[in-house]
Protein backbone atom coordinates (compact mmCIF):
# COMPACT_ATOMS: atom_id res chain seq x y z
CA UNK A 1 0.00 0.00 0.00
CA UNK A 2 2.75 1.91 -0.87
CA UNK A 3 1.06 4.16 -3.59
CA UNK A 4 -1.17 5.79 -1.43
CA UNK A 5 0.30 9.19 -0.60
CA UNK A 6 0.88 9.27 -5.37
CA UNK A 7 -3.04 8.33 -4.91
CA UNK A 8 -3.89 11.14 -2.86
CA UNK A 9 -1.30 13.53 -4.26
CA UNK A 10 -2.75 12.91 -7.82
CA UNK A 11 -6.22 13.70 -6.29
CA UNK A 12 -4.94 16.97 -4.50
CA UNK A 13 -4.05 17.80 -7.80
CA UNK A 14 -7.03 16.94 -9.83
CA UNK A 15 -9.12 18.75 -7.29
CA UNK A 16 -6.70 22.44 -7.60
CA UNK A 17 -6.97 22.30 -11.32
CA UNK A 18 -10.99 21.73 -10.80
CA UNK A 19 -10.85 24.98 -8.73
CA UNK A 20 -8.71 26.89 -10.50
CA UNK A 21 -11.05 26.55 -14.00
CA UNK A 22 -14.07 27.23 -12.00
CA UNK A 23 -12.33 30.50 -10.86
CA UNK A 24 -11.22 30.90 -14.18
CA UNK A 25 -14.83 30.75 -15.44
CA UNK A 26 -16.04 32.45 -13.05
CA UNK A 27 -14.23 35.50 -14.51
CA UNK A 28 -14.08 35.38 -18.21
CA UNK A 29 -17.66 33.50 -18.16
CA UNK A 30 -19.08 30.92 -20.77
CA UNK A 31 -17.07 31.44 -24.43
CA UNK A 32 -18.62 32.34 -27.30
CA UNK A 33 -20.71 29.94 -29.32
CA UNK A 34 -18.14 30.96 -32.41
CA UNK A 35 -15.38 30.55 -30.82
CA UNK A 36 -16.39 27.13 -29.71
CA UNK A 37 -17.17 25.90 -33.29
CA UNK A 38 -13.61 27.59 -33.94
CA UNK A 39 -12.21 25.08 -32.15
CA UNK A 40 -14.51 22.01 -33.20
CA UNK A 41 -13.14 22.95 -36.68
CA UNK A 42 -9.25 23.35 -35.49
CA UNK A 43 -9.64 19.67 -33.48
CA UNK A 44 -11.41 18.51 -37.04
CA UNK A 45 -8.51 19.67 -38.95
CA UNK A 46 -6.12 18.32 -36.47
CA UNK A 47 -7.46 15.02 -36.71
CA UNK A 48 -8.02 14.75 -40.20
CA UNK A 49 -4.61 16.30 -41.91
CA UNK A 50 -2.44 13.47 -40.35
CA UNK A 51 -4.93 11.01 -41.58
CA UNK A 52 -4.67 11.78 -44.88
CA UNK A 53 -0.96 12.85 -44.68
CA UNK A 54 -0.56 8.98 -43.58
CA UNK A 55 -2.72 7.70 -46.44
CA UNK A 56 -1.29 9.81 -49.14
CA UNK A 57 2.21 8.64 -48.22
CA UNK A 58 0.94 5.09 -47.96
CA UNK A 59 -0.30 5.24 -51.27
CA UNK A 60 2.74 6.51 -52.63
CA UNK A 61 4.76 3.65 -51.28
CA UNK A 62 2.34 0.97 -52.29
CA UNK A 63 2.67 2.54 -55.69
CA UNK A 64 6.48 2.94 -55.21
CA UNK A 65 7.04 -1.25 -54.34
CA UNK A 66 4.06 -2.69 -55.13
CA UNK A 67 3.04 -4.06 -51.83
CA UNK A 68 -0.81 -3.54 -51.93
CA UNK A 69 -2.35 -1.38 -49.13
CA UNK A 70 0.81 -2.48 -46.66
CA UNK A 71 1.84 0.99 -46.20
CA UNK A 72 -1.80 3.01 -46.71
CA UNK A 73 -3.11 0.61 -43.81
CA UNK A 74 -0.28 0.95 -41.63
CA UNK A 75 0.29 5.29 -42.40
CA UNK A 76 -3.51 5.46 -42.09
CA UNK A 77 -3.53 4.23 -38.70
CA UNK A 78 -0.43 5.93 -37.86
CA UNK A 79 -1.88 9.15 -38.96
CA UNK A 80 -5.18 8.82 -36.86
CA UNK A 81 -3.02 7.99 -33.86
CA UNK A 82 -1.19 11.32 -34.15
CA UNK A 83 -4.17 13.43 -35.07
CA UNK A 84 -6.00 12.30 -31.94
CA UNK A 85 -3.40 12.59 -29.76
CA UNK A 86 -2.49 15.98 -30.58
CA UNK A 87 -6.41 16.93 -30.47
CA UNK A 88 -6.38 15.02 -27.20
CA UNK A 89 -3.23 17.24 -25.83
CA UNK A 90 -5.07 20.54 -27.20
CA UNK A 91 -8.44 20.12 -25.20
CA UNK A 92 -6.46 19.40 -22.49
CA UNK A 93 -4.52 22.00 -22.53
CA UNK A 94 -7.99 24.27 -23.20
Amino acid sequence: MTQQPENHERLHEAVKRRRERRARWRQEGERPLGLNLAMIGVLGWTIVAPTLLGVFAGRWLDHRFASGIFWTLGLLVAGLALGCTLAWKRIYRE
